[in-house]
């Protein structure tokens, strides 16, 4: 049996539940620093045994937040299909045969009308996606209008709207956006090949700009694409030794769909979702942790080990851009049964 205090990773590197950074900051005077997670520190935990990483998970987890809360949010996609990017998970690109029809932006009405049915579902934060590569200021001008509007009905607004010129998320944060959604996919190594329309590089400027418009950042992967449990840590590493590390963290399941690259990818053991999620809460034990794409596909255990592992906020509704998300009642009887409460 390991004997490893949760603190410490297997190669015995501290991570950011520990006090000695803190005590040593104390003594100094200054503001602790983030610790620097490794990719190989971050595989050693992905290769503990099952129970040994579940435990330092929910240890972790309990230091930061209440363990049976869960945060709900909702996302509605204000401009589907026709996107130029060449992602290989995504129905939304243009160039795949698919069955999403190109659409128009949603009118202001539209969009209040669906925010103010999430808000009473239970729904805290509303969350909307367009399928551009990037904003124009035309579009920017709308979007403004719908954040605004959200705002007012009482409801955090989080936007994800691609990359982002100068100025843009300065006006997004003016308007009253609380987060911008920029996802790393994957680890830098494996990101070509799923991505080549745009760079590694071109997702950390976008989310370097929104950090410095003073917006939240609502970052993290996908998983099941094929990659290694090493790209995994890749993945987490990346995220981790954000300075800050994202206030927000969405693990995504691949979600397949025919006419896409990777439909017919080998499909991930579930187990090993659960291992990323837990990997996710010890790095990043202050994070809002939060199950997204492909949770319809999981049983109700599997998402249950979830929460264990330190998950804590879940998207809630009927549509997660354009594949399917559990319905309300499911998810309300799921709270139930393991004794769970919405923030």
């Amino acid at each position: 049996m390991s004997q490893l205090h949760p603190n410490t990773t297997e190669n015995g590197e501290m991570h950011s539940g520990s006090t000695g950074g803190k005590q040593a900051a104390d003594i100094a005077g200054a503001a602790p620093e983030l610790p620097h997670w490794s990719v190989g520190a971050i595989h050693a935990l992905l290769n503990l045994p099952f129970s040994d990483l579940i435990y330092r998970a929910q240890w972790v987890h309990r230091q930061h937040h209440d363990a049976n809360a869960v945060q709900l949010s909702t996302l509605i996609s204000v401009k589907t299909g026709g996107c130029p990017e060449d992602c290989g998970y995504c129905p939304q690109a243009a160039r795949f045969h698919t069955n999403v029809d190109n659409q128009d932006m949603l009118q202001l009405g539209e969009v209040v009308e669906s925010a103010a049915a999430a808000k009473a579902q239970g729904a805290t934060r509303f969350c909307m996606g367009a399928a551009w590569r990037g904003p124009k200021q035309r579009d920017i001008e709308k979007m403004v209008e719908m954040v605004s509007a959200v705002k007012a009905l009482g409801l955090e607004t989080c936007a994800t709207l691609g990359m982002l010129k100068p100025g843009q998320a300065e006006q997004l944060r003016e308007a009253g956006l609380d987060y911008y959604n920029h996802n790393l996919d994957t680890s830098p190594e494996f990101y070509g090949e799923i991505i080549t329309t745009r760079g590694y590089q071109d997702r950390l400027d976008t989310l370097e700009k929104v950090r410095d418009a003073g917006i939240n950042v609502c970052c993290g992967g996908i998983v099941g694409m094929g990659e290694s449990r090493h790209a995994r840590a890749g993945l987490i590493a990346q995220l981790a030794n954000l300075d800050p590390y994202p206030e927000s963290v969405p693990i995504n399941h691949l979600v397949q769909v025919e006419g896409t690259p990777l439909h017919g990818t080998a499909s991930l053991d579930p187990l090993e979702f659960v291992r990323t999620i837990a990997a996710a809460r010890i790095t990043m034990p202050k994070a809002m942790v939060r199950l997204s794409a492909g949770r319809r596909e999981m049983s109700d255990a599997v998402q249950a080990l979830c929460f264990l592992a330190g998950a804590n906020s879940i998207f809630y509704g009927d549509k997660l851009l354009t594949t399917g998300n559990p319905e309300a009642e499911r998810d309300k009887s799921l709270f139930d049964k393991l004794g769970l409460r919405s923030i």
